[in-house]
């Protein structure tokens, strides 16, 4: 697979608490350098950051992050802040105690309502796969779809465990065909890219993969 088309399905990633706009303003520089397909950022930073970019790079955030139960209506705010401020791509995170709860309707209002809030742009909806059941990850799956959301995601990468190859090729098996996949979360090397996208995976969240790619240009 050419480089340039693992690249071109990487969300290169800043998320750590302590992130400041230099390293901000840095990933932002190679995500337009290496062509990504965004930079996913704090969305504390946005704002800044889509102005920086100037239309050259989509700023993707992430709400409801990492812990994903902020109430619904909290979540739509940040939703449609970030849109506001110049965010293209909105990564949620759903809210793990209702899965647990079997609490589906309110899980599929709430990303519907997210998705509403988005007012057009992407809506990408992390599950934790490392907190779920296998049959809990299928229903999500359905409900991921049912609510019109544009990508699936596996994990937030702070919750204990990132993106396997089996997750993947289960939310592959079980999505409909509105819905694409966004594997994230411990993706540490171009192998592991390659293998992520050739199970069906449209997109990697990584802060790893330029980082490989700048070491091979020495």
């Amino acid at each position: 697979m050419e480089l340039k088309e693992i690249l071109g399905k990487c969300d290169h990633t800043l998320l750590a608490q302590g992130a400041t706009w230099e390293e901000i303003k840095a990933i932002c520089d190679d995500g337009m350098k290496y062509g990504c397909a965004s930079v996913c950022i704090p969305a504390s930073y946005v704002k800044q950051a889509a102005e920086y970019v100037q239309g050259k790079l989509p700023i993707c955030t992430v709400i409801g992050f990492p812990n994903g139960y902020d109430t619904t209506m909290a979540k739509c705010f940040m939703a449609s802040e970030a849109v506001k401020d110049g965010a293209s791509e909105v990564d949620m995170v759903i809210n793990i105690g209702w899965v647990k709860d079997r609490k589906w309707d309110e899980l599929l209002q709430e990303i519907m309502f997210v998705k509403a809030a988005c007012a057009g742009k992407l809506l990408k909806v992390i599950i934790e796969c490392c907190l779920l059941t296998d049959e809990e990850k299928i229903q999500m799956c359905g409900i991921v779809t049912a609510a019109g959301a544009d990508y699936i995601k596996t994990s937030t990468g702070f919750g204990g465990g990132g993106a396997t190859r089996e997750d993947v090729a289960l939310f592959a098996k079980h999505i409909g065909p509105n819905v694409k996949i966004k594997a994230a979360g411990g993706i540490a090397d171009l192998k592991d890219a390659e293998d992520f996208i050739n199970l069906g995976a449209s997109r990697l969240g990584t802060s790893r993969i330029v980082k490989a790619v700048k070491a091979m240009e020495g």
